[in-house]
């Protein structure tokens, strides 16, 4: 009797999507997504950040490169889809080891940045 008791309330409160919203879970994912987070080069608001800085010498004279990583907040779900599983030689990292659903919850949180912004 005192388990049914108990018991009840869990059943009665429950609910499917009690733990972590797609939005919390894209946050989550595009600070820490199993590899490099997306954060540490696009930047906490996804506009793209300064990654590093050097000099090239050419004709003697040295040139200033900056890496700068792109903004992403206003790119299409299937561009970004494709960054992701890129088959180039790049700076950036590959992410094909995601599934649909993290890469939608990430793309849903980089939009939510993007129309908080303006």
């Amino acid at each position: 009797m005192r388990l049914i008791l108990i018991l009840i309330p869990i059943f009665l409160f429950a609910k499917t999507d009690w733990f972590i919203t797609k939005l919390e879970y894209g946050k989550m994912l595009y600070n820490n997504p199993r590899g490099i987070s997306c954060a540490k080069c696009h930047g906490e608001k996804a506009e793209g950040k300064i990654i590093a800085k050097y000099y090239i010498l050419k004709n003697k004279h040295k040139i200033l490169k900056i890496l700068k990583t792109p903004d992403i907040t206003n790119i299409s779900f299937e561009k970004f889809q494709k960054k992701l599983f890129h088959k180039n030689l790049s700076v950036m990292p590959k992410y094909d080891y995601l599934t649909n659903k993290e890469i939608s919850a990430i793309y849903l949180y980089i939009q939510s940045i993007s129309r908080n912004k303006k």
